[in-house]
């Protein structure tokens, strides 16, 4: 049983069968919905990350020997990108986190302001771990 089309070409729906509600591949993601999936998924990160830290924690505790150990396992590059993504994370998680607050206040829910926060949030959060990161890497201290 062949699909019934129009003269363009087009697929023609029967009418018996109900469309289904707009999916992602044919709703155009807007950054309210982007955001939000961010907000979530940093905070699954935040929650596993904060396991890593947790441990590194626990390490001091159980003396120099292992305290050692978690300090060379920090110091690998792949475990240094997973701090600076955490790092991130959680400045964007902070800073999203105080734009819901304004919402919930009522404030900045016009679609030029909620759009013009959501970029302020992303680079906002990317120039705070930036700074973080020079800090903690002491560049500034250099520079006295």
């Amino acid at each position: 049983m062949g699909k019934k089309t129009n003269l363009v070409g087009e697929i023609i729906q029967d009418p018996k069968v109900k469309p289904l509600s707009p999916h992602l591949q044919v709703y155009r993601p807007q950054i309210t919905s982007v955001l939000s999936i961010t907000h979530r998924m940093t905070g699954v990160v935040l929650s596993v990350g904060s396991l890593g830290l947790a441990s590194w924690i626990i390490a001091g505790a159980f003396g120099e020997q292992v305290f050692s150990v978690a300090q060379l396992i920090i110091s690998y590059w792949i475990s240094q990108l997973l701090l600076f993504a955490w790092t991130l994370c959680l400045f964007y998680h902070l800073l999203n986190g105080i734009r819901h607050l304004f919402w919930d206040a009522g404030k900045g829910l016009e679609i030029s302001q909620v759009t013009w926060s959501g970029w302020f949030v992303v680079s906002s959060a990317c120039v705070l771990n930036i700074i973080f990161w020079l800090i903690a890497y002491g560049f500034f201290a250099k520079l006295v």
